[in-house]
């Protein structure tokens, strides 16, 4: 059951990520009608600043629980990746406790408010005469910080399966590092030219 259940909240959060990578290809082909329009045709728009920064704190904002449950963000493991698994599990349980929930609370809490009065004012950009609104960007703060405090709790569960077993429970793939596809075909190959 807590196997279940660790594998729909990581499904949850690569649901939510894969939607909010299109954002990537938005920016893209934003910026590069903005670079056209500006140097070719030299007639700049008032809304391309806008979206670059609205579609980049768009994945900033709600990528953040799907690149947790890759094991993705920064890690200083230098040490940690020594450890028998169990270490490392407890080690990350407290800091779970101590510090990230801690922390994503504080996210959630003031983001809220700062989104909440965003919205409540309707807020817009600054930057251009378009008056593109930003007020549903700041209101993925907490959103974005919710997601990451769930995936948290699956991170937790995932430390306690690890206590309890002694492996740690499997991460769904999706996508894979480059140096780690080349590493696996070396070592098939390794493995072919052996026997």
């Amino acid at each position: 059951m807590v196997h279940g259940l660790i594998r729909s909240i990581d499904q949850f959060s690569k649901t939510i990520g894969h939607a909010f990578a299109w954002c990537i290809v938005i920016l893209t082909l934003g910026t590069c009608f903005e670079v056209f329009v500006r140097y070719a045709l030299n007639d700049p728009t008032s809304w391309a600043f806008d979206l670059s920064y609205l579609m980049y704190g768009a994945v900033f904002y709600m990528a953040g629980a799907y690149t947790l449950s890759r094991g993705g963000h920064v890690r200083a493991d230098m040490f940690y990746r020594l450890w028998p698994e169990r270490r490392q599990a407890l080690v990350e349980l407290v800091l779970y406790v101590l510090f990230f929930f801690p922390g994503i609370l504080a996210l959630v809490i003031a983001g809220g408010g700062y989104g909440l009065e965003s919205m409540r004012i309707r807020e817009v950009s600054v930057n251009s005469p378009a008056g593109v609104p930003i007020w549903p960007l700041k209101m993925m703060i907490p959103v974005g910080g919710a997601l990451i405090a769930l995936q948290g709790f699956a991170e937790v569960l995932r430390c306690l399966v690890c206590l309890r077993e002694g492996q740690w429970p499997p991460r769904l793939h999706d996508v894979e590092e480059l140096e780690q596809q080349i590493l696996h075909q070396h070592a098939a190959q390794a493995a072919q030219s052996a026997r």
